[in-house]
């Protein structure tokens, strides 16, 4: 694929808010060695950014997750010590 058709699949992803497959069609585009238009670089931008925040808000959610776990743990060992179990 040359560079055009992956800056219009880049776009069509976009619109679709497929932004794994916007950064992926960008990495492509951009290994040709060619420079980036603004319009191009601002569709990377946009694609590491939604990545990486989609990322980070799984990333809070696990880590809530595990706290959580761990409190109820604690809390569980310490009814049984107050039990004498």
């Amino acid at each position: 694929m040359d560079k055009n058709e992956l800056i219009q699949k880049a776009k069509l992803a976009e619109q679709a808010e497929r932004y794994d497959d916007v950064a992926a069609c960008m990495k492509s585009a951009t290994e040709s060695g060619a420079e980036l238009a603004e319009e191009e670089r601002s569709l990377l931008s946009v694609a590491c950014k939604n990545v990486v925040g989609a990322h980070r808000s799984s990333w809070r959610v696990l880590s809530s997750i595990e706290q959580k776990t761990k409190e109820c743990a604690l809390q569980t060992w310490n009814l049984a010590l107050q039990r004498g179990f």
